[in-house]
This record gives C-alpha cells, sequence and structure tokens, in this order.
C-alpha cells in the first residue's frame, strides 16, 4: 500500500500525520517506508540527524542516475522504519520539471522498484495542490486527507478532490480515497461537533471514526525529534493515533 496524506491547506496535521502513521505501522512490525515531500522537511528531521543526511528525495526525482532506493535512511531507534528524506531544494521541483513530458510521473517510476520491499509507504506532502503533491497521487494506492476542526475546515476540500478525480482519469486509475480524518479536534466544543457532521456529508463512511484531538504532547513531540508513541505513549495523541492506525489496517 502506498499512501498519500494530502491537503492543500497548512496546519492541518498532514505532517503530524504522516510521522506518527509511520511509527505506528513500523510498531506492528510492518516495514514502513515513510518518504518526504515536503520542502520543510520536519518529518525528515523528526526521524534523522540533519549531518547524517547525504542525498535526498530532490536528487533521486531530478537525476536519472541516482534511484530512491539510494536515498532511504534506517530509522536507528525505531524498528521497521525507513525514510527517504526531503530538502529544501525541492522548492525547486516545479521549475526544473515544468514542461517534461514525464514531470507526474517521476515519484511514481521511482518508487516502483523498491515497492514490494516495503509492506507500506506512506508520503508526507506539502501544503500546495502543486506539481509534487500531484506526484504523490500518481504515485500512490491510496490518499489520507486530514481535515482540521475548525471553521473552514472544508475550504479547498472541492480543488482537492477534483485534483483526484483528474488524476483518476487519467495517470492513476487505481487511486481510491482511503479516508478522511479530523484532526485538531475539541470534544468540548460545539463547533468541533458541527465540523464533524459537515465533514461527514462530504465523505460519508470514509471519515474515520477516530478524531485526533489538539494536544500539547502532539505539538511538541517533533520538536524533541521523536513520535507520539515515544515521546508521550501513554497521551491521547499515541491512543488516538494508535486507533487510527487500527482503522487504516482495516480498511486495506
Amino acid at each position: 500500500m502506498i499512501l498519500a496524506i494530502a491537503n492543500q491547506k497548512g496546519g492541518v496535521g498532514k505532517t503530524t500525520t504522516a510521522i506518527n502513521v509511520a511509527a505506528a505501522m513500523a510498531a506492528k512490525g510492518l516495514k514502513t517506508l515513510l518518504i518526504d515531500l515536503d520542502p520543510q522537511a520536519n518529518s525528515s528531521m523528526t526521524f534523522l540527524e540533519p549531518e547524517t543526511i547525504g542525498r535526498n528525495v530532490y536528487d533521486a526525482l531530478a537525476e536519472d542516475e541516482i534511484s530512491l532506493e539510494e536515498v532511504v535512511y534506517k530509522v536507528t531507534d525505531v524498528d521497521n522504519l525507513w525514510v527517504a528524506p526531503s530538502s529544501i531544494a525541492l522548492a525547486k521541483m516545479e521549475a526544473k520539471l515544468v514542461g517534461e513530458f514525464d514531470s507526474y510521473y517521476r515519484l511514481q517510476d521511482s518508487v516502483e522498484p523498491i515497492r514490494n520491499d516495503y509492506d507500506y509507504i506512506i508520503i508526507d506532502t506539502p501544503p500546495t495542490l502543486g506539481l509534487i503533491t500531484v506526484n504523490a497521487l500518481v504515485a500512490a494506492t491510496h490518499i489520507l486527507i486530514p481535515i482540521q476542526a475548525s471553521y473552514f475546515a472544508l475550504e479547498g476540500t472541492d480543488d482537492l478532490l477534483e485534483t483526484v478525480d483528474k488524476v483518476k482519469a487519467r495517470a492513476n486509475p487505481e487511486l481510491q480515497i482511503l479516508g478522511a480524518v479530523l484532526t485538531l479536534f475539541d470534544r468540548r466544543t460545539l463547533l468541533s461537533r458541527d465540523i464533524r457532521e459537515q465533514v461527514r456529508e462530504v465523505f460519508g463512511d470514509k471519515l474515520f471514526e477516530t478524531a485526533i484531538s489538539k494536544s500539547v504532547r502532539l505539538e511538541e513531540s517533533p520538536a524533541y525529534r521523536e513520535s507520539i508513541f515515544s515521546f508521550a505513549p501513554k497521551s491521547s495523541g499515541a491512543f488516538e493515533y494508535y486507533k487510527l492506525s487500527e482503522e487504516i489496517l482495516g480498511r486495506v
């Protein structure tokens, strides 16, 4: 399974979800590769020391002679987890690939030789609907959409779903929406409960039952270069991301 975690809105918990779903799958004994396509490289920095990173995803996508396998690093303190790290150079990717006949297929072509080496490949995407995110959708088998439980939660969702439909129509007919997950959810507020119902109207049974609560521990964990499972294993965030991973496995 190749799971792209995507939403063009920033601040919705894409990277937090990518980090913790990857860590949860690895903890279940599943060989997991996390591909970081966000130029901010927060997923990469959570699991890898910057000084240990040489080549990165940009090199594999931009240079024909460098394979994705060459830019995959084993996470030393998490069993079953590997990371293909990002770098700020990815911000130049769109300008470099524009006009190239295979621009939308670079990631798919890079992943294909190694996809059977892993049980799960999880792709963290940037907060845009540009060429990099489209590359993720073309390479993926499924998409997971984090949606922040806020007033403008569904703003832009139509554009994302339209992009998914276009990718399915031509480049990747196999792409499926695995589901939407509510993030930064506050069960105490009427607004959050209203947002849940609005999202359910759009996604129906594709909305995961598990919602990820607003949590200081979840916000802190990347700063300490850890997933929630090692940083605060007894926290609500750890419990919820474990439940979400169980739901994901149940849908595949």
